[in-house]
């Protein structure tokens, strides 16, 4: 499959520098995927989807114009590839723009074990969603389903680029969820859990996943609101990637080209405590975000974002690394800067520890909306969870805002034991002190 995808990117990027360009981007991708959804035993929802398509970056000088189409013939190529760089004759000139000198490009490419070909057809993608949702329902307390459902994908990509670059590769996924309701009127409480995995045999097995729902969601029922005061807040590592995602926007190249971070100030400063270091490897075996090279043909290599607290090197794509007149990372995509296997290494303490260490505060497992100033760092979102009270969890907490700033709420975090890697950023609980919660 790669072959042929690398052949219809090498026929576009040929056309079009026969037809004048002056570097070209190709990517050909071809993507499958099955989602099936079941409710109260029932087949709520089947989708199947295929697509190819090819995406093409023309520059003529130092204007660009991006073009795709789904049409694979070398006619239609042709065509698209002519447009492009008509397209690009007319864009004003950008002085950052371009691709990579042949000299940075990647040249070893690793094997990372990303694709599967045990991926479970349709029948037992229902078979997994009914196992899953029956293994919820019969947890004690939950009253009704909220849907079950499982899924598979496959994608393939070939990209091709005018400095000589010619690679693809195959990614494939599994995924599994289900959603439990418990309780009765207003004190009714919904939860959930999931699983994804690169292959198939990595995918926690489906009671597991509809018991932890139904578990989750039974000791969410009635829940209380709390008066508005500032306690140590523990995230649960379900929410406590996203405080890591906070650092990947505002230490992205983009927003520090433009000027529009809080952290734009920072690099090479003390950002996180002492014992804390925020690690990216994209060559993980298996991982969720993992990527034998980016976006641009750039080579990515393992490196520390935060090392020992220390702020020590922005995300950066060719355009922006030029903008800020520094070497490129190998984090560049089609989009922009962007990160894969993004992680905060596992603490000492174990999440029961955390919690037993506080006489008063709140473990989060939900947040809803946000508000967050990537400008400022000013932090505010709603949140449910449970309050501690002398070490214990105590009652379940809904309706509540919690807020502060995240240069503060950064130097206080406190990462617990119970690091899984489950998605392209992970963390684990993560303990942030003196947030202030605004409840009644």
């Amino acid at each position: 499959m790669t072959d042929e995808l690398l052949s219809l990117a090498s026929e576009a990027v040929s056309h079009a520098l026969k037809l004048g360009a002056d570097a070209v981007h190709a990517v050909a991708a071809d993507g499958r995927s099955t989602e099936i959804a079941i409710l109260d035993g029932k087949i709520e929802k089947v989708e199947q989807s295929e697509a190819r398509d090819i995406s093409l970056k023309v520059y003529a000088g130092k204007s660009s114009a991006s073009i795709s189409g789904s049409v694979l013939t070398r006619e239609a190529i042709h065509r698209l590839a002519e447009t492009a760089l008509n397209m690009a004759r007319l864009a004003p000139p950008d002085p950052f723009a371009g691709i990579a000198d042949p000299g940075q490009i990647a040249t070893v490419i690793p094997e990372l074990d990303l694709a599967a070909n045990d991926l479970p057809d349709p029948q037992a993608l229902e078979e997994l969603a009914r196992r899953a949702e029956a293994s919820g329902l019969a947890v004690p307390g939950v009253t009704k389903s909220a849907g079950a459902g499982a899924s598979r994908s496959e994608t393939s990509v070939g990209v091709v680029i005018s400095n000589g670059f010619a690679q693809g590769y195959r990614r494939t996924g599994v995924g599994l969820s289900m959603s439990a309701i418990a309780g009765e009127g207003l004190g009714m409480q919904r939860d959930y859990d999931y699983t994804s995995a690169i292959h198939f045999v990595d995918l926690r097995d489906p009671e597991t996943i509809g018991r932890s729902a139904g578990e989750r969601a039974v000791k969410r029922v009635n829940p209380r609101k709390v008066k508005s005061q500032s306690v140590p807040v523990i995230y649960d590592r379900r929410v406590a990637s996203g405080l890591i995602g906070h650092l990947l926007g505002a230490i992205n190249g983009a927003a520090i080209a433009r000027g529009t971070s809080f952290l734009k100030e920072s690099l090479g400063q003390q950002v996180f405590g002492s014992h804390i270091s925020i690690i990216e490897d994209p060559h993980m075996l298996r991982g969720m975000g993992s990527r034998p090279f980016d976006g641009e043909g750039l080579g990515c290599t393992r490196r520390a974002l935060i090392e020992n607290g220390v702020l020590s090197g922005w995300i950066l794509d060719l355009r922006s690394a030029r903008q800020l007149g520094l070497a490129p990372t190998g984090q560049g995509s089609r989009g922009g800067p962007s990160t894969s296997n993004v992680f905060l290494p596992a603490g000492a303490q174990s999440p029961e520890e955390q919690i037993k260490a506080i006489s008063q505060g709140l473990y989060v497992t939900e947040l809803i909306g946000s508000s967050v100033n990537t400008v400022t760092g000013d932090y505010s979102r709603g949140a449910s969870g449970y309050w501690i009270e002398n070490g214990e969890l105590t009652f379940p907490v809904s309706e509540i805002t919690i807020a502060g700033n995240l240069k503060d709420m950064f130097k206080t975090i406190v990462p617990a034991s119970n690091l899984e890697f489950r998605a392209s950023v992970n963390a684990p609980n993560c303990l942030v002190e003196g947030l202030t919660i605004a409840g009644v």
